[in-house]
């Protein structure tokens, strides 16, 4: 009786362990999962960085996804520095599931650089260029929450001289957002860039096509 006991209680550890290790396998399959649904989104689906081969953007890989290196932040905030760069610079960066600060300590370095006595002064005064470079940034810290980089963007946009590329990650950062609400707007804020014929081409072909390769994907909930 004694030994019948043992082989039922042994047969249930195995079955037990058995049930354990398929629990366990599903969760882990619906947790990759779902990390693949997050990380799917306009800002974390458009590796822009990949159109371009410049030695700033292998800097940036180096940086493991933190900005703080002074050769990266001195090429984001140089003039003569092509804006499609800058923004491909900050692609390459990148985002975090866990989030980053990335755009603080951005700002921090412009703030002493300019002079700027706070971000409402750093708001009014800074140049197109430096405001999307800032809101793409921040954009990509917490991509759950983009609000606050609509805003910079926009204001951006209004002084950026028609840029394409400023436009085009204006946009970018609106369709994060609207995926939450419309998968159609997210298609149509994009497209409504790439239709406008008034826009300075400044940002290469092959990164809006990467754009895109994601982007015409919502095209058939316009439907």
């Amino acid at each position: 009786m004694f030994s019948n006991y043992l082989v039922i209680k042994v047969k249930s550890i195995k079955y037990n362990t058995m049930k354990t290790k398929v629990f366990l396998f599903t969760l882990s399959f619906l947790i990759t999962i779902n990390n693949n649904l997050i990380a799917d989104s306009p800002l974390t689906s458009t590796d822009i960085s990949k159109a371009y081969k410049a030695k700033i953007i292998k800097k940036a890989t180096l940086c493991n996804g933190n900005i703080n290196n002074n050769q990266i932040l001195k090429f984001l905030s140089e003039k003569k520095n092509n804006i499609e760069l800058k923004i491909a610079v900050i692609n390459e960066i990148g985002w975090d599931i866990n989030g980053k600060n990335n755009s603080e300590i951005y700002f921090n370095y412009l703030k002493e650089l300019n002079d700027f006595s706070s971000l409402d002064d750093f708001l009014n005064n800074a140049d197109a260029e430096t405001l999307i470079c800032y809101a793409y940034i921040k954009s990509m810290d917490d991509y759950f929450h983009v609000d606050e980089a609509i805003s910079i963007a926009q204001v951006a946009k209004k002084r950026s001289n028609n840029s394409c590329c400023i436009h085009m990650i204006c946009s970018l950062i609106e369709a994060q957002k609207a995926q939450d609400i419309d998968w159609c707007t997210v298609y149509s804020i994009m497209d409504d860039v790439r239709k406008n014929k008034s826009l300075k081409k400044d940002i290469k072909p092959e990164a809006v096509e990467i754009i895109f390769n994601y982007i015409d994907l919502y095209k058939d909930y316009c439907k």
